[in-house]
């Protein structure tokens, strides 16, 4: 089967959590949940969650991206080596981290910032998420308050999974 075209939206290199270069087309033809993360925050423990949802769909190509920021409270103030190691030791996440970075505002990333003309809906908190489907076209914004298992997001990942 042909590698899938990259959408505009993945068009992109940015760094990960490790500060190496990393093409957002790697995840082209993937059902991509793009969230705002943060290790202070009360809505931390949705970690555990997310990690549960890239492993339940993994297999059926759906990835967990996690973009730490400190945008909110000052929630995250670690360095990126600490922020891994804190999503490793305390969640066991193995979806990919990314390079802590803004989310909101004018020096919001710019994948963020896509996103949030994309759906008119800019990260107001921590673990803010978009559902960006398979080819890119269709993103959903789910706000913070929405769990990683509410039963809205998880009919949208399976509807964006069952479409080809």
């Amino acid at each position: 089967m042909p590698a899938a075209a990259c959408p505009a939206l993945f068009d992109r290199t940015l760094n990960d959590i490790r500060d190496q270069p990393r093409s957002l087309c790697e995840y082209a033809g993937k059902v991509v949940l793009v969230v705002n993360t943060a290790s202070q925050c009360g809505y931390t423990p949705q970690y555990e969650g997310l990690e549960a949802l890239h492993r339940k769909y993994r297999d059926r190509g759906f990835v967990v991206l996690g973009f730490p920021s400190n945008d909110f409270g000052g929630q995250e103030p670690g360095s990126n080596r600490e922020i891994a190691a804190f999503c490793v030791n305390q969640y066991a996440i193995d979806f990919p981290m990314f390079a802590k970075s803004s989310v909101r505002g004018d020096g919001a990333n710019p994948l963020f910032a896509d996103l949030a003309k994309a759906t008119g809906s800019a990260p107001r908190w921590n673990f803010h998420k978009y559902l960006v489907a398979r080819d890119g076209r269709e993103t959903l914004a789910f706000a913070t308050k929405v769990e990683p298992q509410d039963p809205n997001l998880v009919a949208a990942i399976e509807r964006l999974l069952a479409a080809r």
